[in-house]
């Protein structure tokens, strides 16, 4: 999977903005932390947990991985690394 060429994180609307090469996409801060790939939260669906994720949920940091990306949420959750891959799918 290519990664995409730029990744802006629009803190005030709550967005993720990537630049893929067929154009730009964004993907709302709330919707990333409810589909966090990590083991706990992925447990967590699998169990039939429903977390709901609060609207205000921000972005702080994203970290380049390689594959893909580590984002660090305002709710202090950070263990989730995003391939390229799985965050083209949550399109």
């Amino acid at each position: 999977m290519i990664a995409p060429g730029a990744i802006r994180n629009l803190r005030g609307p709550g967005q993720l903005l990537l630049q893929w090469p067929d154009g730009e996409r964004t993907l709302s801060h709330a919707r990333l932390r409810g589909a966090c790939p990590c083991s706990q939260c992925r447990a967590a669906r699998l169990a039939g947990s429903i977390t709901v994720v609060p609207a205000e949920v921000r972005i702080e940091r994203v970290e380049p991985q390689g594959y893909g990306v580590q984002l660090v949420f305002s709710d202090g959750h950070e263990r989730g690394i995003y391939p390229w891959a799985y965050l083209r799918d949550l399109l």
